[in-house]
């Protein structure tokens, strides 16, 4: 066999594999307005199991088309518990210090926000006009 055939059995290996990589074993689906979260578990080239979290959010252009922005954390099985504790806890400390009711511009129409220009300083604060101020929800 030479070096070329060599190359095209391998090419052909890693492409049956990357297809094996990409049929989910078992799947979960979260709607969150915009944001679509996406767990699935798949198995390595081993046959070992892993988990892939994918944030999916949708965006829409000016003329009415759209487009989908995705990021992925893949979580292995040693992190699983270290994972779980520390989601846990933190999901926990954002509960007991502001409860389970949402509030946010997005979630409460006639929600205020609180702007404060306290300033340390005896200085007078300059504010660059070309400064334009961004809801990062808006992007």
């Amino acid at each position: 066999m030479n070096c070329i055939e060599t190359l095209l059995i391998e090419r052909k290996n890693m492409r049956e594999n990357d297809m094996l990589e990409k049929d989910e074993i078992f799947s979960k689906v979260l709607r969150a307005g915009r944001r679509t979260y996406f767990f699935d578990v798949r198995a390595t080239k081993a046959d070992d199991y892993y988990i892939t979290i994918t944030e999916s959010k949708k965006f829409t252009e000016e003329d009415g088309s759209f487009h989908f922005k995705k990021h992925k954390i893949y979580l292995y099985k040693e992190d699983f518990a270290a994972f779980s504790e520390i989601l846990e806890e933190m999901t926990a400390y954002v509960l007991n210090h502001k409860g389970e009711e949402v509030i946010s511009e997005r979630h409460q129409k006639d929600f205020k926000k609180e702007y404060t220009n306290e300033v340390e300083s005896s200085e007078p604060v300059k504010v660059d006009k070309s400064f334009t101020d961004i809801d990062f929800d808006d992007i």
